[in-house]
């Protein structure tokens, strides 16, 4: 058979995004416990939705204020060194978190380590990964390792539930040290860092594709883009993200259906439906992000998702049907916001500052969930219900998709050719 026909080997490219796949996954997992855990906590320890919410809020907070600095910390040690550290980081801290006894304590390990663990990861990894291994398929592959990120804490859930219902709560943490653990493995054999140190162009690239340099530091970049209204409007659109995600459905969807009657088994259930839908959403909106204008279709998933959250309060009185079709919708739109979000900010900047700039709008978005996770909480105590929070989330999300509409997204002067024309 000549050179013509022989089969070509697979591409490097795609077993780093594999390991880093699975990284994402499992660093995830420790993420998904705060839903599952509320019930357990409450009734060994007698604290509170807002208490335990709090750990949730700081465990955010710090997991998106690591995300600008993720960057930096893969240039200067490596990030494949910077992973291996990180996973190793989340199965102490999965550890740790059955010994706590006290609020401080599960404020410190769970709020400040695992946030920390897991912000060193999530923020940086699938940005870097695509940025270096690929040139072709870009979309795509952000897209299945953004869906990485926020899947993980869906599809442990119903594992999770199980242990809960059957034994001690604790064993949970066993079970986010072992995928921590597996994912360790995978890392050390497929992520490596440049393709240029394997002799290797990009996947889609050439020899002359960007090789690594020096990347500006995250407080400069932050003075250069702080005041740009693309930045401004894309973080406080990823704020609202944040907000009405991984803050209120991953960290209350599970209480509010226990709420109404949803057994925690049946909860985690839907959210691993949602999880499942989160990698098909979020890959198709990678797909979709190659091929339309990135505005509108971050308009069309943020007013989609208000509407969904106006109906949630009805879906969980009447469950059925109604309740079925908001897993399913909102699972393909959980995070399909991230590709479209990331292609502006890039076509905004460029490449190398843009993806410093990204490292800030998430952060933006892990704030916004911190906000929500804790507020959501105090409100349940307060109130008794979560029904309100879900009508004002979903007034915000109308809100994000307002403010998208009315900010133009052109690239910054200096990055626009003079024939290159507007995005839309």
């Amino acid at each position: 058979m000549g050179a013509a026909g022989r089969r070509q080997p697979l591409h490097r490219a795609w077993f780093v995004a594999a390991a880093a796949f699975i990284a994402l996954l499992a660093a995830a997992a420790i993420r998904a416990t705060f839903g599952i855990l509320m019930e357990p906590l409450m009734m060994e320890f007698g604290w509170s939705h807002g208490s335990i919410s709090t750990a949730a809020a700081i465990n955010l907070l710090v997991f998106g204020l690591s995300a600008p600095f993720a960057a930096t910390l893969s240039e200067r040690f490596g990030l494949r060194r910077v992973v291996i550290t990180a996973l190793l980081l989340i199965v102490v801290a999965a550890l740790l978190i059955t010994q706590v006894t006290a609020l401080w304590q599960l404020y410190i390990v769970w709020g400040l380590f695992a946030g920390a663990a897991t912000g060193a990861v999530a923020p940086v990894l699938a940005a870097a990964v695509v940025g270096r291994w690929f040139v072709a398929r870009r979309g795509v592959v952000l897209g299945m390792l953004t869906a990485a990120n926020s899947t993980g804490q869906l599809i442990f859930l119903p594992a999770m539930a199980a242990i809960t219902t059957h034994t001690d709560w604790r064993w949970v943490m066993a079970l986010v040290a072992g995928a921590a653990l597996v994912a360790l493995v995978c890392v050390i054999a497929g992520l490596r860092d440049w393709p240029s140190d394997h002799g290797l162009a990009p996947y889609g690239g050439d020899a002359e594709s960007p090789m690594p340099g020096r990347r500006p530091s995250a407080l400069r970049i932050l003075g250069e883009v702080g005041r740009d209204r693309v930045f401004l409007a894309l973080a406080g659109s990823f704020f609202i993200c944040g907000a009405t995600t991984v803050g209120l459905i991953a960290v209350h969807l599970v209480p509010a259906a226990h709420d109404h009657g949803i057994q925690a088994g049946q909860a985690a259930s839907l959210m691993a439906a949602m999880g499942v839908l989160d990698i098909i959403g979020t890959t198709g909106s990678g797909m979709l992000t190659d091929r339309f204008p990135a505005r509108r279709l971050l308009l069309i998933y943020y007013a989609g998702r208000g509407l969904s959250l106006f109906l949630l309060p009805l879906a969980l009185s009447s469950k059925g049907l109604v309740l079925t079709a908001f897993t399913i919708f909102y699972g393909l739109d959980w995070i399909a916001t991230v590709p479209p979000t990331v292609a502006l900010v890039t076509q905004r900047f460029g490449r190398e500052t843009g993806l410093v700039a990204y490292g800030w709008i998430f952060a933006a978005h892990q704030i916004g969930g911190a906000v929500a996770a804790w507020a959501a909480g105090a409100v349940r105590d307060q109130a008794g219900t979560y029904d309100g929070v879900f009508y004002v989330s979903g007034a915000l999300c109308v809100a994000a998709a307002a403010l998208l509409a009315v900010t133009s997204m052109r690239p910054r002067a200096e990055l626009r050719s003079p024939a290159e024309p507007e995005p839309a």
